[in-house]
């Protein structure tokens, strides 16, 4: 096993997490909510800005606890901000203003 904590601490400024959760039941899910096209957005967004995996990170995850029909959960680390409906024609907007329009702002907050 290896630490790697203050290697990963030096290199990222910023993880955004999407729910990916997908359950077959009567209530909401991220993953029946377009959860794989807003993954993908987000990388879009940030690789557009060579901004992906240098210091931001995008990862899917299980429940957040914001569950919609409407679009997927979201947050972004160590900001402490969480999103809920997120669409991927959210995204760009979303993360503008978290990382500001070109990702500038990624280690600010």
């Amino acid at each position: 096993m290896k630490n790697r904590t203050e290697e990963h601490r030096e290199r990222l400024e910023a993880h955004v997490f999407v729910c990916a959760t997908d359950r077959d039941s009567e209530h909401a899910s991220c993953g029946g909510a377009g959860a794989d096209e807003t993954v993908a957005a987000a990388k879009a967004w940030l690789r557009d800005r060579d901004a992906f995996w240098t210091s931001v990170s995008v990862s899917t995850t299980s429940c957040l606890g914001l569950c919609s029909e409407s679009g997927t959960a979201i947050s972004i680390q160590p900001r402490n901000a969480w999103y809920s409906d997120v669409t991927p024609a959210d995204v760009p907007e979303l993360l503008a203003s978290e990382f500001g329009p070109d990702a500038e702002h990624v280690g600010d907050r």
